[in-house]
């Protein structure tokens, strides 16, 4: 079994945890819209998977449809039992985040309200991270100096056509069509876009949010608010000028009330790289 498992819904009220895992810390946070009167739609898990391993996840249930939070949780709390089975069974990780993803499909499907959800996991297993991606919840890996190092592609007509140089990062969150997403969690073709690996060096920054995050504040300033500093003040800078966005529109910016999530995510300690390890090896 997991233990230690930390699942933020956020239903009412902003949600903050702060704890050590997977070899490093992390910081998640939920909100729920400013705008609306209705519960948090999204949910966030941060899952130890062994003492240098953890899986990060943030949900969004479909704004416009019945019950996405009823969509979110049952994906995400779907996903957390389908790791707990396959970490008895000594399972790969990649294998029981694709497994664990089918069945979360499958739960959401269940439901027969019609909801759906996206779903933005990371796995990190020492040094070695992995997305996979459903939707238009994101992630991102920044090195200590801004580099981008990974970032996933929102399924979506702008992130698609942002990721084909058609359109830019910043014309992008001022499009009529940032809102539409083209791929679900709950649905008969739900796709998994799975990442290529990344080696994480010292003081590399990850990043997972939902659209409440991504719409409202630029990437060059997420990375420069979340590249360096303690992780609680690097979430607290995020959070807060995606607030100031929702809350009123300035000139030239983005302003789009959603429901709002992050994660954080850093290792501690000194790193063994994978060149220290073939050198170690090369010399025994």
């Amino acid at each position: 079994m997991i233990d230690d498992v930390t699942l933020l819904e956020g239903s009412r009220e902003p949600d903050q945890y702060e704890a050590g895992i997977g070899g490093g810390i992390f910081v998640a946070y939920t909100s729920p819209s400013p705008d609306k009167e209705t519960e948090n739609e999204d949910t966030v898990a941060a899952i130890p998977y062994g003492p240098q391993s953890a899986v990060l996840i943030v949900a969004d249930g479909a704004g416009g449809l019945p019950a996405g939070k009823r969509a979110s949780l049952a994906a995400v709390t779907t996903l957390v039992e389908s790791l707990q089975s396959a970490i008895a069974e000594t399972m790969l990780l990649r294998t029981a985040i694709l497994n664990g993803i089918e069945a979360a499909n499958a739960a959401v499907q269940d439901l027969g309200n019609g909801s759906a959800t996206t779903l933005t996991v990371i796995t990190i297993e020492g040094l070695t991270v992995r997305a996979y991606q459903i939707g238009d919840s994101e992630a991102m890996v920044v090195g200590q100096r801004g580099l981008i190092k990974l970032q996933t592609t929102a399924h979506s007509p702008t992130g698609f056509a942002v990721e084909a140089g058609f359109l830019d990062e910043r014309e992008a969150l001022h499009h009529a069509d940032r809102h539409l997403v083209s791929n679900f969690l709950g649905t008969s073709d739900m796709r998994i876009d799975v990442g290529a690996e990344v080696e994480l060096k010292p003081r590399d920054t990850i990043l997972l949010a939902s659209d409440g995050v991504m719409d409202n504040v630029h990437v060059d300033e997420i990375v420069e608010r979340i590249r360096k500093g303690p992780l609680d003040v690097s979430a607290e800078r995020v959070v807060s000028l995606a607030n100031r966005r929702m809350a009123g529109a300035s000139a030239g910016q983005p302003s789009k009330p959603d429901d709002l999530s992050l994660i954080l995510f850093r290792k501690t300690g000194r790193l063994v790289t994978s060149a220290e390890r073939n050198q170690t090896k090369s010399i025994n």
